[in-house]
């Protein structure tokens, strides 16, 4: 059953170092901030920085989240983070199989005592 997503989220961090990106998973993950976390293969990135085109080798993290879950999300991976200016985008989730949309929600939410 696919069902419409109004509150659920992709979250695409972009991180420095295999071991940045390792800390920033394992954390939101832990936390309940994410349901999980997807290191994918190092990505070549090109920007503007310093006033300056800037190319670097960095580890793109995909987290999946609530809309609810978002700032804290953020707030997390800007602590663990070592850029001045860290990519924290998120896109919304338009469809999903309810099974998994529900995966998220559950995930997500903060238990008792924590």
């Amino acid at each position: 059953m696919i069902e419409d997503v109004p509150d659920c989220l992709e979250v695409r961090v972009t991180a420095a170092s295999r071991q940045e990106a390792d800390l920033i998973c394992a954390t939101v993950v832990e936390r309940r901030l994410s349901a999980d976390c997807q290191i994918v293969a190092p990505v070549e990135s090109a920007y503007w920085w310093a006033g300056e085109v800037q190319r670097s080798g960095e580890w793109l993290l995909l987290m999946k989240t609530t809309t609810g879950r978002f700032e804290e999300l953020a707030r997390c991976v800007r602590e663990l983070h070592s850029y001045e200016v860290p990519q924290i985008v998120a896109v919304a989730l338009v469809a999903g199989t309810a099974d998994y949309l529900e995966w998220i929600r559950r995930e997500t939410t903060p238990r008792p005592g924590a």
